[in-house]
């Protein structure tokens, strides 16, 4: 799953993305919309983690992620 697959079903990604980060708020969500330098950057504000472990987290739950393709109705 690519970055722009992400931005794109942000809305849908948001609640899996608050169950694993709890301290992030909406406020923060709204802000990351969907942009990987935002979400880590938010990470280590929120968590205090080095900007190589927020990567490492953000690339593994990404990997994790399992996404519905968007019909093209």
């Amino acid at each position: 799953m690519n970055w722009d697959q992400i931005s794109g079903q942000w809305t849908q990604i948001k609640g899996s993305v608050r169950e694993k980060w709890g301290k992030l708020t909406d406020d923060d969500l709204e802000l990351v919309a969907g942009n990987r330098d935002k979400l880590i950057g938010k990470l280590q504000e929120r968590y205090g983690l080095e900007k190589d472990r927020a990567l490492a987290s953000v690339d593994k739950f990404i990997a994790d992620l399992k996404l519905t393709p968007k019909s093209k109705e």
